[in-house]
């Protein structure tokens, strides 16, 4: 046999054996695939067997599924903050952490300014003067963030819920601001979800945001209160704006010094005023329909006990 010959038959050779070799591995590793699969797939019905008799670790892996999925989705420093969770993510007081979860505080705690703001609220609405100074201090706060008044805020809160942060109207808006939950929900998922629209300070949060946008599209604050209670394309709001407007001219003077009658009435009589739509503005729906129901707001009566008017 030449040379030639015998280098070819030992190439052949090789080759075959390296065929064979590869074909056998790929086949081992295609069945430990399958046999992988088969087991991943196995344990994940045994997890689910498993879970759907456990609620409470159903319930503990999906919150810890949604931590997860909350800090990866979160915006990062210097990365872009015009969504609304940073909108309506207000700044903690420097000085109280709880701040956020703070229902009541001392009003001696708060600015001159605030105080008589406080005390003014309080006896007008007939409510505590400790949750009131939260949602005063709130209103500063938020103020600030948003470029905002603050009596408008407070205005808005005292026309819609008279400080009842339970208040609830037929349509469904809630809180102290009443906002319109399942509107809005997503704005409240920054909270933990709709159910935090009874807690005022979100309540309050979510309705700033809210308002502050119906302000910025309709191009004003009387316009942008018209589009807060739904009557954007109606042809009144029986009266609202006006007497949001009423009440934050008597903060603006209870906070200048002034002294101002708690009995005052609105320069708009509600009493007299013809109805308003009864729902407050879907930013992304139609427009409200032509029918009217009573203003969301409140009435004092003769014995100036205030009567919630929901719509």
């Amino acid at each position: 046999m030449t040379e030639p010959q015998w280098w070819q038959r030992m190439t052949d050779a090789v080759s075959r054996s390296t065929g064979v070799f590869l074909r056998d591995v790929g086949r081992g590793l295609l069945d430990v695939s399958h046999n992988m699969l088969a087991l991943v797939g196995l344990v994940v019905v045994s997890a689910a067997i498993f879970l759907a008799g456990r609620a409470d670790l159903r319930a503990s892996i999906e919150q810890q599924a949604y931590g997860w999925l909350q800090a990866r989705l979160a915006p990062q420093d210097g990365a872009d903050a015009g969504d609304d969770t940073e909108d309506v993510q207000m700044p903690e007081d420097p000085g109280t952490t709880s701040l956020a979860n703070a229902m009541a505080i001392d009003p001696k705690t708060l600015s001159r300014q605030q105080v008589v703001v406080t005390n003014w609220l309080a006896r007008r609405y007939k409510v505590a003067p400790e949750p009131v100074a939260r949602l005063v201090q709130e209103a500063w706060h938020v103020g600030q963030r948003t470029g905002m008044d603050p009596t408008l805020i407070l205005a808005v809160v005292a026309v819609e819920s008279s400080f009842n942060p339970f208040a609830q109207s037929a349509v469904g808006a809630q809180g102290l601001m009443q906002v319109m939950t399942r509107v809005h929900n997503q704005k409240y998922q920054a909270f933990g979800g709709a159910l935090t629209a009874f807690d005022p300070v979100t309540n309050l949060r979510v309705g700033v945001q809210v308002l502050r946008e119906c302000i910025s599209r309709a191009g004003g604050v009387e316009a942008g209160l018209r589009y807060y209670v739904g009557a954007a394309n109606a042809d009144n709001d029986g009266g609202y704006a006006g007497r949001v407007l009423a009440e934050q001219d008597k903060l603006r003077r209870v906070a200048a010094g002034q002294k101002i009658s708690v009995n005052a009435q609105n320069a708009v009589a509600a009493a007299t005023a013809p109805p308003a739509p009864a729902s407050h503005a879907d930013l992304n729906a139609a427009p409200a329909p032509a029918k009217s129901e009573p203003p969301v707001g409140h009435l004092q009566d003769k014995n100036d006990h205030v009567a919630l008017v929901t719509g």
